[in-house]
């Protein structure tokens, strides 16, 4: 008699359950007899996935926001693990989430678990021993910048695969009809520029009064349309403010704010790098609390940029602006150097029309493969 199949998804941020839904479906269907369970959020509930926690849960970006909830993570893993236990899991895909899904990742090892690592974690900005502890216990660790493979590779990860990137996948049509941004999209009418506060409360709560004020010390000699794009996942008073704003988009809309914009100030993070498919000059802030930024100043040794897009590119397309540079006079600084020098912008414009073609990975189907290593691993 074969056993009940069951694999563990572990998308512990709203990023990974957005890079989880580009796979899941079409593997859902692969493996009909497959029950899933982990966490996630409501969109991954909708398809079936029983969530032992919600996205929110695990929710958190500094070192000292991640301390508070240490606890937590503990009785998250002890109680993820039982599960694993009693199901008899033998598969996981574990997205992104690099401090977690690393731990628990060595803890399916020792139960002969496989591991499909989606999402590499970003070993190579500032713990590359992590690399070590991957060829340990990732059955197949999975890509998406167009370095990574090779980085890991040489390290001696040797199951790696270079894959599309999610974004692409998600947002793949329209980025083929996307034609260059060019300043001459502003000639004739007020520049739009797009607010991008963040996906988490901390963030929203740290970036929106700089951007406010940035916005108003741009307004004394420039006038220009505004636009912001609120997360749901964040509580609608974070995002009160003395602006007045011309568009306002929620994060399902994406695609028709960065068409919509001819530049942006957005958090550092993953819409980042969308910003840069959809070719749109971004200044980027990132602003974590004092106790995180001393830790991070003792731990970390990296030295290169932290915006996606110029991590993809290996140089600093969009200027970015971390801890006490984040301020209203940087942020308006870049911008009016934007609406006041076209070559400038075309020139960015076109080179962040290429990260399309840098972003494709192998031509290679992530939820066949997944289905094939859950189907391996229930055959007698």
């Amino acid at each position: 008699m074969k056993s009940k199949q069951s694999c563990l998804i572990l998308a512990g941020e709203r990023s990974g359950e957005d890079h989880a839904l580009t796979f899941f479906d079409e593997l859902k269907d692969m493996v009909p007899n497959c029950e899933f369970f982990g966490v996630g959020g409501e969109r991954l509930r909708s398809r079936g996935v029983e969530t032992l926690y919600d996205v929110k849960d695990f929710s958190g970006i500094g070192i000292s926001e991640i301390l508070s909830k240490i606890p937590f993570y503990f009785k998250a893993l002890d109680r993820i693990i039982e599960e694993v236990d009693k199901r008899q899991t033998k598969t996981a895909i574990l997205i992104d989430f690099q401090g977690f899904n690393l731990k628990l990742a060595k803890k399916l090892k020792k139960r002969g678990v496989k591991v499909l690592y989606y999402v590499a974690p970003q070993a190579w900005a500032w713990k590359a021993y992590r690399a070590k502890a991957l060829q340990e216990c990732v059955h197949t660790l999975f890509t998406i910048l167009p370095f990574e493979k090779k980085w890991f590779s040489d390290r001696g990860v040797s199951k790696t695969r270079s894959v599309i990137h999610p974004l692409m996948i998600e947002h793949g049509q329209r980025l083929k009809e996307l034609p260059v941004k060019k300043h001459s999209r502003f000639k004739d009418r007020n520049p739009r520029i797009l607010l991008l506060p963040g996906s988490r409360r901390s963030e929203v709560q740290a970036l929106l009064p700089v951007y406010e004020k940035a916005m108003m010390l741009l307004g004394e000699n420039e006038e220009f349309e505004l636009g912001i794009v609120n997360v749901e996942s964040v509580p609608s008073e974070c995002y009160e403010s003395g602006l007045s704003f011309n568009k306002v988009y929620d994060s399902e809309e994406l695609p028709s704010a960065f068409e919509w914009a001819d530049m942006c100030v957005a958090a550092s993070g993953t819409v980042t790098l969308s910003c840069g498919l959809y070719g749109v000059p971004t200044v980027v802030c990132y602003k974590l609390s004092l106790v995180t930024e001393f830790i991070f100043s003792l731990l970390v040794k990296y030295d290169g940029p932290v915006s996606l897009t110029n991590i993809t590119h290996q140089k600093y397309l969009f200027p970015e602006l971390i801890q006490h540079h984040a301020d209203r006079y940087n942020i308006v600084k870049h911008l009016k150097r934007w609406i006041k020098d076209p070559k400038e912008y075309d020139s960015i414009s076109e080179e962040l029309y290429q990260t399309k073609q840098m972003l494709s990975g192998e031509d290679f189907s992530v939820p066949q493969y997944m289905a094939e290593v859950i189907q391996s691993s229930y055959e007698s």
